[in-house]
């Protein structure tokens, strides 16, 4: 295997989150927009990449745009970590990047230990695992695994228009080849993935590291409000069927249903009328809704009576409304035994469920995966305030390579 090389010795996880901090940043909101192929996720791309080969890892990219960097050869049932290098919209600089960067680090660590693999060892690099582009969460894994239809895919569309297929081939990429992988999926004989947490249960705890045992069920529907079209002078109140004022309403319906029921969570993130001017009344809204609960059925249900609800009030400001399913991942529970494996290696870790979805969560179905969260001390994520103190970033290197090394 190769040694440590001189451009990697004494890199840290926060030295690698620091070469990277610039790339995205949103002046606006002072977080981050990494969209999945644009300049500046393409460039982290090519940062990984480059941090890869500067630890002798071998490269690939598989057919799925999921990129792989390999200490030993290509094998199966190899042991696998990684996250993913896209945001959300004014997006926090460890979701995702995080898991990346400590990664690379927990390889050089295992080298400085003298670690010999007893088998190979990737990192992988998912792309769109936010869905803030292409509107589904986790798509390559999804891809590579063969929940999401590739026609389905590559007619997905951005806000501009752009196509996925379209994004695919201006990155280089052939999207007449996007779809379920057995190849490359056989090369995962177990998955790892580090992640910063999203939430307040290390703090509560007081604790800088857990392990993961779930991931709640979410989905993500979009809402279609239609109405009249029209001047916004020349029209009188009382002849309106607003769209707007109708999806209005439905937002405050979704928080009034959602909070009628204990654990549930719904969230309007985004609302967008069509066309969009200051003096005309829309003729259509579109909104998409993000519900969870740790009951499947309990979300499928809150969904129904969302449906209803919407179309109930929408009928009030002369409109309708329409629920369609973007996409939707049931509740997961990660590896039993890999969960025990991971405890014994990481002593005295507290065992979290996670509300937020992430790929290891669409993998679980197909390879045994695991995951471990790293404090975040505001507690909060998809938002600037995301954070990891660097001695908590530094360390979950070390944490990261206790786990890797004890099951090579």
């Amino acid at each position: 295997m190769p040694g440590t090389s001189r451009t990697t010795a004494g890199a840290t996880v926060s030295s690698l989150l620091d070469a990277i901090e610039p790339l995205g940043r949103d002046g606006a909101t002072g977080g981050y927009r990494r969209p999945v192929f644009s300049a500046a996720e393409l460039e982290l791309r090519e940062w990984f990449i480059a941090e890869a080969e500067r630890r002798g890892l071998g490269v690939d990219v598989d057919r799925n745009g999921v990129i792989w960097a390999w200490w030993g050869a290509p094998m199966d049932g190899a042991l696998v970590t990684g996250s993913h290098l896209d945001s959300v919209p004014g997006g926090g600089a460890f979701d995702g990047p995080l898991g990346v960067a400590s990664a690379l680090t927990a390889i050089d660590r295992m080298r400085e230990r003298g670690v010999t693999p007893s088998r190979s060892l990737a990192v992988v690099v998912f792309p769109e695992e936010e869905g803030s582009r292409f509107g589904v969460a986790c798509l390559g894994s999804r891809l590579l695994t063969g929940l999401l239809d590739p026609d389905r895919a590559r007619n997905l569309t951005d806000r501009d228009g752009t196509t996925l297929a379209e994004a695919y081939a201006a990155a280089g990429m052939d999207p007449a080849h996007l779809g379920a992988d057995p190849a490359a999926l056989a090369r995962i004989g177990q998955f790892v993935e580090l992640h910063v947490e999203q939430g307040r249960g290390l703090i509560d705890l007081g604790k800088p590291v857990a392990i993961g045992s779930s991931i709640l069920g979410h989905g993500r529907w979009k809402i279609v409000v239609s109405g009249q079209g029209n001047h916004a002078g020349t029209t009188l109140m009382v002849d309106r069927a607003d769209p707007v004022v109708a999806a209005a309403d439905i937002v405050g319906a979704i928080s009034e249903l959602a909070r009628q029921i204990d654990d549930a969570r719904a969230t309007v993130g985004r609302f967008e009328p069509v066309p969009g001017g200051t003096n005309v009344i829309a003729s259509r809204v579109d909104l998409w809704i993000d519900v969870r609960h740790p009951d499947d059925t309990v979300t499928r249900s809150l969904v129904q009576t969302i449906a209803r609800e919407a179309a109930v009030r929408a009928e009030r400001h002369g409109c309708t409304a329409e629920l369609l399913e973007e996409s939707w991942s049931p509740t997961v529970g990660f590896d039993p035994a890999l969960g025990r494996r991971l405890a014994d290696l990481v002593p005295g870790a507290p065992v979290l469920r996670s509300g937020a979805g992430h790929d290891a969560g669409i993998l679980a179905a197909s390879v045994p995966s695991a995951m471990l969260f790293v404090r975040n001390p505001s507690g909060i994520s998809h938002s600037p305030e995301e954070y990891v103190e660097r001695a908590d970033a530094d360390d979950s290197a070390d944490v990261l390579a206790d786990v890797l090394a004890g099951l090579l």
